[in-house]
């Protein structure tokens, strides 16, 4: 698998998906409950609510392309560097006598 299906968003696309997502959940609440109000039926506001929450899934689940215009910037695999002494090469720490 590429870096590209295991981050399907960057951060600023989730970002952008969280704030769509509770826009859409807070208009359709807002929507649901004046429709509710004016025709007496709590049924209609759920429905509201329900539609609002089935949208704004279908908008911020799948990972479109427009999550994804930043994306993270990786550094190099490195390979081990021969710096790094072995730990038979290292002295033996001594303890101070006290």
């Amino acid at each position: 698998l590429t870096r590209k299906y295991l981050f399907p968003q960057d951060y600023k696309g989730q970002k952008l998906a969280e704030q769509i997502f509770q826009g859409i959940i807070l208009v359709s609440a807002i929507i649901g409950f004046i429709y509710g109000y004016i025709t007496e039926q709590f049924g209609w506001t759920v429905y509201i609510v329900m539609a609002g929450f089935a949208l704004s899934c279908l908008l911020t689940l799948p990972p479109w392309p427009m999550y994804r215009r930043n994306p993270l910037k990786w550094l190099p695999v490195q390979e081990l560097g021969t710096e790094d002494k072995k730990p038979a090469d290292r002295k033996p720490k001594r303890h101070a006598k006290s």
